[in-house]
């Protein structure tokens, strides 16, 4: 029995395909403990001979099928399950990559532990966003949807242990059109022994595509919401613990039913605007508590409450005001702050509230000290100190973090006065950075299983002396700016490229003559 069993679903994904398996190839653990199993949904584009090229190569390691296309990842995900002889399984998207150490880790990890999932941070690559709520605590050995942000966190980018999978007979559900990865994730977790999540090392990078060829984009708002729909009533029934599925009901309003009174909502027709309020209404009927609503985020929490109790006219019209006027304007009475949203002073203002948005939770006894310094290896460091006004005294809960950006301090110091340091390694923070970037520092701690990360504000218009840092060929040029009305704090990092230094030096030239 081989230890791993990578699962890769594929259907159109070109030239991403090739760094894929590429990176499967080359998995530290290697060959000789690794299972491949790709699933050709009916390709265009030339994946499929792409696979059969790969397993010509590693005939005795991968597994190639041809099916007709299925319509998304549910079904030939299912059959390589079928086919499936690893120890653990793991699910990785046909555009997305593995670090080179990944499975040797997450099984490692497994083994150890006895864990039935693990996480392994997942970073954006090419310009996505990854959330990295679940991974900022740091490593942790066992996780729940209460203590942690594995609500969020629903993906099937996992370890998971075969065995536990075939004991309940865990699969995707085949009828779902978007999101059969998070009814599949629910009941693993729910079944699963141990989650343990480990942060400390880049495992997967999740691909940015320049096309449009999300399975969601394009597919009707009423279809993602009876999706939305099937979800939340799994949760119901799997999910007995009150407080866990209290999680499990706030993040199926703030991400996917959130998501279907935006842009496309404006777009569509009326008839398929009814749909959508009606389906919310329901659900936020069913589901939706005061304490839940009152969590959701500011212009989450309008539209989804105008959509339960307003007309399709009121909900538009606060759909159209935010995407055209965002955050404003602003009603401020006493220490509170409202958004003049339409329909303010017509419905409750607790649902226009944006105080928490607004107004950062005001955690620094004053603004941050930030300069040069070098960390304990006595390597260049940006050093940033502040004294802290909140009670840090959790000691069951993770160590709180600094942050900037997806870069972890190399250490967060904080002393029984309450003051913190946080020291960031410049050489991590220009690591794989190909391009310019505003890196935001922010302090995070987890309290009561709620996850808080907190922007770290500096002085109005302050600059940090520019450093041109290398590394071998490579050049950046790194400093620190407030930015903001509130003064937050970002770490700068410019890149350098021969371009960019062949076209200064002819800026030079012409000013010479």
């Amino acid at each position: 029995m081989t230890d791993a069993t990578v699962v890769i679903a594929v259907y159109n994904t070109m030239p991403y395909l090739r760094d894929c398996l590429a990176s499967v190839f080359d998995q530290s653990i290697g060959l000789g403990r690794l299972e491949v199993i790709a699933v050709d949904d009916g390709s265009t584009d030339g994946s499929g001979d792409e696979l059969d090229r790969w397993q010509q190569r590693h005939p005795d390691i991968m597994r190639v099928i041809h099916q007709e296309n299925s319509g998304g990842p549910a079904a030939p995900s299912n059959r390589a399950l079928e086919l499936a002889t690893g120890r653990y399984v793991f699910f990785l998207g046909a555009d997305d990559r593995l670090g080179r150490e990944a499975l040797e880790r997450l099984v490692r990890t497994a083994d150890e532990l006895e864990a039935d999932v693990v996480l392994g941070r997942l970073v954006g690559d090419g310009g996505r966003w990854v959330s990295q709520a679940i991974f900022d605590p740091g490593d942790r050995d066992d996780i729940t949807l209460v203590n942690s942000a594995l609500p969020m966190a629903l993906s099937n980018t996992k370890l998971f242990r075969r065995s536990m999978l075939e004991e309940h007979r865990i699969r995707y559900p085949e009828g779902l059109v978007s999101g059969s990865d998070r009814p599949f994730t629910l009941q693993a977790i729910a079944h699963a022994r141990r989650v343990s999540v480990r942060a400390d090392y880049k495992f997967y990078y999740a691909m940015r595509r320049t096309d449009s060829s999300n399975i969601t984009y394009g597919t009707p708002l009423h279809c993602l919401l009876n999706d939305a729909a099937t979800v939340m009533d799994l949760s119901a029934d799997l999910i007995t613990d009150p407080a866990a599925h209290a999680r499990l009901v706030h993040r199926h309003f703030d991400w996917e039913l959130a998501k279907l009174v935006g842009p496309r909502f404006l777009e569509a027709d009326r008839a398929e605007q009814t749909r959508v309020q009606d389906g919310i209404r329901k659900l936020a009927e069913t589901y939706l508590t005061e304490p839940i609503r009152s969590r959701l985020e500011v212009h989450k929490r309008i539209s989804l409450s105008v959509a339960q109790f307003g007309t399709l006219d009121d909900l538009i019209a606060v759909v159209r005001h935010h995407q055209e006027h965002k955050f404003e304007p602003v009603v401020v009475e006493g220490d509170r702050h409202y958004l003049a949203y339409p329909g303010f002073r017509t419905f409750p203002d607790e649902w226009f509230d944006a105080s928490e948005r607004l107004v950062p939770l005001p955690h620094q006894a004053g603004p941050a000290e930030v300069r040069w310094g070098r960390n304990a290896a006595g390597k260049r460091a940006i050093v940033v100190e502040w004294r802290s006004t909140l009670d840090l005294d959790h000691p069951d809960e993770p160590a709180p973090r600094a942050f900037a950006g997806d870069h972890v301090a190399v250490r967060t110091d904080i002393s029984a006065d309450g003051r913190i340091r946080a020291d960031f390694a410049v050489d991590d923070l220009v690591a794989e950075e190909r391009y310019s970037r505003r890196r935001q520092v922010r302090f995070t701690r987890t309290v009561g299983g709620e996850y808080q990360s907190l922007p770290v504000t500096w002085t109005t218009g302050a600059r940090l002396t520019r450093v041109v840092h290398r590394q071998g060929a490579r050049i950046w040029v790194v400093s620190a700016v407030a930015a903001g009305r509130h003064h937050q704090l970002r770490i700068v990092v410019h890149t350098i490229t021969p371009r960019r230094l062949a076209g200064a030096l002819a800026r030079r030239l012409r000013l010479k003559k």
